[in-house]
């Protein structure tokens, strides 16, 4: 017996040593340093909170504030539903008043009752940062930091399963959970874990319905999107140089992101500053343009070669929008081999300079995009330009290179101006379009989107706007019968993107909607989120008309007919929750 509780004694003192050992071992991943908050809750009781790491599940609908206690009631287990094919999200909340609490986290594999099993790695855990964010104030226009009130807001994803938890924070964690195409239908179930250094592991039950109807891969989505990409706000991030092997293979990633999510176009700045430098990155030209002494003109199409090759390799293949032949100022630029210089030429469309550069330039871009394959995809983007440029510029291209077409952000309700021109027309938000013209447009293959900018308060992907926003965007897309969605700005970071949204002109925000090093966020989670439903949507109704089944067809268009609004709706998290039930409801019963 001696014997046996010394052994014992041994054993307890040992497995103590390893419990000690794998403590001094706990280790969290390195991430950035976050911004100091510039306006700190000191209204909270945090003594009031229990000791320990406090964790639950919450909506993905809150945008949490990092020195606010969170006002939620406590849940332990979460439960979703998807299609096959769909992705869907979670979110989770830790808080503590407690000094600085290391937590590592993980999920199991997803395990159904008949023995069928989804692994782990579907899931993607990423533990959400703050960025400084202000308000929408007057909407566009210049602002100074000072003039508007800033707070810190939950947005970008940062993807690590470990953190640093400091006293009196408060930090989301946000999960990504892809669905297997070929996952078979049934309720699969899964436990997440938070082990926490010192203290006792917290788990919480995950539950997810894998509904029988599939969401095709996303080459096959009908849904326009078209987020503006600025390839040289991320050489200068990196301090790379534009262009070169490493730019490009920092590019893959975030645009592969971008593909991922339905993207149809690529962005392709014809010329220097065809915004006139609104950005913190300008545009240069991806296409060298070169006078010589004789007057004739040589471009070197290298870098937009290059450029739209490598989306296409990553699933953007539907558009070429060039910018642009009316760009802000009309200021184009050239090298002026005569002067050995860059050139600065102003000339607005209809005049004669004007036509000595376009002119020459149009005949040879189309005989190179006819020789790469490009010519019927390619068009002359043109963004928020008035009549008479439109119509001075359409002249000169209706006779040198029709086959091109237009894109056009129309923020000047003029699109019945040029209805035979305009290929892709994306109209500002609340702007009325008839419905005979898109359909008539539809009709002659011609692309019909909505877009937001700085000066809708709703709906919006700012970095204060409410999560759920961005899922109302793909709802009203398709209520409203548009083709997609176009928003001027995916990547075109502010100076410090990490630490502070806010920028000279627009609400905060507005210029970016991922960020660097590959980080999704909220914003761009949520707004993917309602492009899936606008598919959804879209195959059910497909589905529905087939089948003749047409109560239920009037029943799922009276349900997306409430989205067509532009203002807020009382409670529209909501709106939204009921909604996705019933594409839900009715996938299942056509099954």
């Amino acid at each position: 017996m001696k014997q046996l509780l010394k052994s014992l004694l041994i054993f307890a003192m040992l497995f103590t040593l390893a419990c000690q050992e794998e403590t001094n071992h706990f280790t969290v991943a390195q991430t950035y340093d976050e911004p100091q908050d510039p306006a700190p809750s000191m209204d909270q009781d945090w003594s009031a909170v229990p000791e320990g790491l406090q964790a639950s599940v919450t909506s993905t609908d809150i945008r949490f504030v990092r020195s606010e206690i969170p006002k939620i009631n406590h849940q332990s287990t979460w439960e979703g539903a998807a299609w096959k094919g769909e992705r869907t999200s979670a979110q989770l909340v830790l808080w503590s008043k407690d000094s600085l609490t290391e937590v590592n986290t993980k999920i199991s594999d997803f395990k159904s009752d008949n023995g069928n099993s989804l692994p782990a790695s579907i899931a993607a855990i990423h533990f959400v940062k703050y960025v400084i964010t202000d308000v929408f104030g007057e909407g566009c226009g210049y602002r100074k930091p000072e003039d508007f009130p800033a707070s810190l807001a939950a947005d970008a994803l940062d993807p690590v399963t470990s953190y640093a938890i400091k006293a009196q924070e408060t930090r989301p964690i946000w999960v990504t959970i892809d669905v297997p195409s070929d996952a078979k239908a049934g309720t699969y179930k899964s436990t997440f874990t938070i082990d926490i250094k010192g203290q006792e592991s917290q788990t919480m039950a995950f539950s997810i319905r894998v509904i029988d109807k599939v969401l095709p891969d996303v080459s096959e989505w009908k849904f326009h999107l078209d987020l503006w990409q600025n390839p040289y706000a991320v050489a200068r991030f990196h301090e790379v140089q534009p262009w070169s092997a490493e730019h490009y293979e920092l590019l893959k990633p975030i645009m592969k992101r971008l593909a991922d999510a339905g993207q149809k176009v690529i962005t392709v700045s014809l010329n220097k500053r065809p915004w006139g430098g609104q950005t913190f990155d300008q545009f240069e030209a991806m296409i060298d343009w070169r006078k010589k002494a004789d007057g004739t003109w040589t471009y070197d199409y290298t870098i937009f070669d290059n450029w739209v090759q490598l989306m296409m390799d990553l699933g953007v293949k539907n558009q070429i929008s060039c910018y642009s032949m009316v760009p802000w100022g009309n200021e184009f630029y050239y090298f002026d081999e005569a002067e050995n210089k860059e050139v600065k030429l102003v000339a607005a469309p209809g005049t004669q300079a004007y036509d000595d550069l376009w002119i020459p330039f149009l005949e040879q871009f189309k005989a190179h995009l006819e020789q790469k394959g490009w010519n019927t995809i390619t068009r002359i983007a043109i963004d928020e330009r008035g009549p008479e440029e439109m119509k001075a510029m359409l002249k000169l291209l209706n006779a040198h290179a029709p086959e091109f077409g237009v894109s056009f952000a129309d923020n000047h309700k003029s699109y019945k101006l040029y209805p035979n021109e305009l290929k892709d027309m994306s109209v500002a938000f609340g702007h009325p379009v008839d419905e005979i013209d898109l359909t008539q447009r539809r009709e002659n293959g011609y692309i019909s989107t909505h877009y937001v900018c700085c000066s809708d308060p709703f709906p919006n992907t700012f970095t204060f706007s409410p999560p759920a926003e961005g899922v109302f965007i793909g709802w009203y897309s398709i209520a409203a019968d548009f083709d997609g969605f176009l928003r001027w700005s995916y990547n075109s970071w502010v100076e410090h993107p990490l630490e502070d949204s806010r920028f000279r002109t627009w609400p905060a925000g507005d210029t970016y909607i991922v960020y660097p090093d590959n980080r999704s966020s909220i914003r761009f989670e949520t707004l993917r989120e309602g492009i899936q439903d606008a598919e959804k949507i879209r195959l059910l109704r497909e589905e529905l008309t087939e089948r003749k089944l047409l109560d239920e067809l009037d029943h799922l268009d009276k349900v997306v007919a409430q989205f067509n609004v532009t203002s807020k709706p009382v409670n529209f998290e909501a709106m939204l929750k009921d909604a996705k039930n019933v594409l839900n409801i009715l996938a299942e019963q056509l099954n």
